[in-house]
């Protein structure tokens, strides 16, 4: 079953990408959310991470900083797959098959996996979410664009309670849980986003990410934003300097 959903509006673009970059010889270079590992030192962890630091692109931003207004189009059109889910040591993720796809001016990505944060990345006059979901897409030419989807405290959320039933609280490898979960459901209604060129907000912080934040949230319960926060901690990078980007408002 295909779900189609046109998302109008500007766009600012603040996605982050949960991967594992390899240190220099091969190994990984440990990086977590505290300490001497924390987003303050990751920049000096492995020269893979360089951009961490040194990058003038990076995410994610406050959203209060746009300084452009105009529209663009987003047509998402994604099918329903079997549940994948893992726990990375930072995040849970949930992998897509084939077949989810986004577009934006004419360029097509595929959708690749939703992961969340507690709290948002993604802030507002300095004010975080209690949780984030980045939809992270990927073209043929490996260019990233990302859908980023603020979750506040209210109804419980049914579309993302497949996630929820099957949610590992440690890391784990990813495994087929034997139920179907349409994507496009866990998108709310959209009445317009935000979009701007940013970074992968973790390890090795890659720039030119197409990010696209939703102008409004979803709602989930506090039981089930309690149970993400439990299972992946406080895993958001502070808010990066705008370093005199272009960020895109919807012009309502």
């Amino acid at each position: 079953m295909k779900a189609t959903k046109i998302l109008s509006a500007v766009a600012i673009s603040a996605v982050a990408f949960c991967g594992s970059a390899l240190a220099a010889g091969g190994q990984k270079a440990h990086w977590g959310y505290s300490g001497h590992e924390g987003p303050d030192n990751w920049g000096t962890l492995s020269a893979d991470y360089h951009a961490c630091s040194a990058g003038k692109m990076q995410s994610p931003i406050d959203l209060n900083a746009g300084n452009m207004w105009d529209t663009v189009s987003v047509k998402t059109n994604y099918k329903a797959v079997e549940l994948e889910i893992l726990h990375n040591g930072h995040t849970v993720q949930f992998n897509v098959g084939d077949g989810s796809t986004m577009i934006s001016h004419g360029k097509a990505y595929k959708l690749l996996q939703i992961h969340f944060h507690t709290p948002s990345e993604h802030v507002t006059n300095g004010k975080p979410a209690p949780m984030e979901a980045h939809f992270v897409h990927q073209a043929s030419d490996g260019a990233l664009a990302v859908i980023g989807v603020f979750y506040t405290e209210g109804e419980t959320n049914t579309a993302l309670q497949a996630v929820f039933d099957h949610l590992p609280t440690t890391k784990t490898d990813a495994m087929k849980k034997g139920v179907n979960i349409d994507p496009s459901e866990l998108l709310p209604a959209i009445s317009g986003f935000y979009r701007y060129m940013g970074s992968l907000t973790t390890p090795p912080c890659s720039e030119g990410v197409n990010w696209f934040v939703l102008k409004k949230p979803d709602t989930a319960s506090k039981a089930q934003i309690d149970a993400m926060h439990k299972a992946i901690g406080n895993n958001a990078r502070p808010a990066q300097p705008m370093n005199n980007r272009l960020m895109m408002e919807p012009w309502n």
